[in-house]
């Protein structure tokens, strides 16, 4: 069976032998730990975008420390498994990455500013894995919602890509997809680091500075 086969744990696992997963959602979401903000709502006007930068716990905590960031919420996306649960994440059966969902207010942050925090707050290059955290959940990704949003997000990835390799580093691994089903992981996992204070977080950047400009805010 997928699930006990350790080759998964680091390869991406083909479709036909991922977790099939269920049908009933892992978590009916309540509100934001930190601001109160519903983890579902997204207002007129405003944007969501998806991030995966490793372990989502630090990840999340980056984006709801910006300003002009709604709500934020961790997830898997990416993969095949229906409402898959942390564990069987954690077995690389499900296919999926660990992600952060991102609501963003235009008038109050920029989609490029929210890329260049993305791309200066981990380590790209780095393929199925993010410093010691090993596995294909731990993999860069960005998966966009709208086709303004692919362009900015390419256009950040090629710059990204010719700073670091001014900078003697490999070209980023990161994942451009279009967004696919987001599934909400369990309540213990969101906001962590509010919940737990001082706990992991394997968050950390190249020290490469990436060269968008983010233009003002509306």
């Amino acid at each position: 069976m997928a699930w006990f086969d350790k080759r998964w744990k680091t390869d991406p696992i083909p479709q036909s032998e991922a977790l099939p997963g269920r049908d009933e959602a892992i978590l009916m979401p309540k509100p934001h730990f930190v601001t109160g903000a519903s983890l579902t709502e997204v207002k007129p006007g405003e944007g969501v975008i998806f991030f995966a930068m490793g372990c989502f716990w630090g990840a999340e905590r980056i984006f709801w420390e910006t300003e002009g960031v709604s709500s934020t919420a961790v997830g898997y996306q990416g993969g095949y498994t229906r409402n898959p649960t942390y564990q069987e994440v954690c077995t690389g059966a499900t296919g999926h990455t660990e992600i952060v969902r991102v609501v963003y207010d235009p008038a109050k942050v920029t989609l490029e500013a929210l890329l260049k925090l993305f791309w200066e707050s981990h380590d790209p290059t780095q393929g199925m894995r993010q410093g010691n955290d090993i596995g294909t959940q731990y993999r860069s990704a960005i998966y966009w919602t709208t086709d303004e949003q692919e362009k900015a997000v390419r256009e950040s990835a090629k710059m990204y890509a010719g700073a670091l390799d001014k900078a003697g580093r490999k070209a980023p691994t990161t994942e451009l997809a279009p967004a696919g089903p987001f599934y909400y992981a369990e309540d213990e996992h969101q906001q962590y680091l509010a919940k737990n204070p001082g706990s992991y977080c394997g968050i950390g950047g190249t020290g490469v500075v990436c060269p968008i400009s983010p233009a003002p805010a509306d």
